[in-house]
């Protein structure tokens, strides 16, 4: 089957799992449950006759054939979108945001600050895997490094701390996010035989330590600025990074873009 015959709500769907990296956490996205769209995927990789995910127990990984298509796809959807939004509802500029789970928690915190008024409609795309901003997937992303493609712009917002934290210093059993990422490997270098219980999305792990049982690793900025929790550790230097705002070149210039990374980073970076 061509590409050319593939409809629209099959790539929105296809477009919905990629970024999300599973079918769980594409269901709010989409619209559909997880089994739909474990069907849909399917019935498309038949139509295709192609292999488009990698199946893992920890979510959907796209194959090489499936990130050409992940290409094709952004492109068709950056010119569809447009004509959507020209709506008798609203003629609002929407600016895409990306970010990792903490970062868009933040952000959600000062809702009130970034959208200060209708003339622009803010799209949170929460994601702990980067967005491609040079395929206008995002039109900001928060990333934990510089931008090395000559096309992107980035601004460093802050460092960002770590620290554990827990109800109380008296808690040995530890939560861990499954995964690569540094502090998940940290947390397993100082087990030595504690307890452990493992989440597949970070939010979680800071609901179980809000329940008293477990403590967590959390950027301090969340950490610190949440009153039933204390800090049960010295910050962790080894997982401090930098933190920066990225756009595109043609984008960074667009008044409503400049607006919203103004008060971005009014409210992400620290007073000094």
């Amino acid at each position: 089957m061509d590409e050319s015959e593939i409809n629209w709500d099959d790539l929105r769907l296809f477009l919905s799992v990629a970024r999300n990296g599973g079918l769980a956490a594409a269901e709010i996205d989409s619209g559909k449950s997880a089994p739909t769209l474990g069907r849909r995927m399917l019935a498309l990789e038949r139509r295709l006759n192609r292999d488009l995910f990698k199946r893992q127990a920890r979510g959907y990984e796209l194959t090489q054939e499936g990130k050409a298509l992940l290409d094709k796809a952004i492109d068709l959807e950056n010119s569809i979108d447009p004509i959507f939004a020209q709506n008798a509802q609203a003629m609002a500029r929407r600016v895409k945001i990306s970010a990792g789970t903490w970062t868009t928690l933040q952000l959600s915190k000062h809702i009130h600050t970034l959208q200060a008024d209708d003339s622009v409609l803010l799209q949170f795309l929460a994601a702990d895997h980067v967005l491609d901003i040079a395929h206008r997937e995002v039109v900001i992303g928060i990333r934990n490094q510089r931008p090395t493609q000559i096309h992107l712009a980035g601004q460093r917002i802050q460092r960002v701390k770590f620290a554990v934290y827990a109800k109380n210093s008296s808690i040995s059993q530890w939560v861990a996010v499954l995964g690569t990422t540094p502090s998940a490997h940290w947390v397993n270098q100082q087990l030595n035989g504690a307890p452990l219980i493992e989440v597949s999305q970070a939010r979680i792990s800071l609901d179980m330590a809000l329940q008293g049982r477990v403590k967590t690793v959390l950027p301090t900025f969340i950490g610190d600025d949440i009153p039933d929790l204390e800090r049960v550790s010295d910050e962790i230097q080894t997982l401090e990074h930098e933190q920066w705002l990225v756009t595109h070149h043609d984008d960074r210039h667009q008044r409503e873009v400049r607006e919203i990374i103004t008060r971005i980073q009014s409210v992400l970076q620290p007073s000094s």
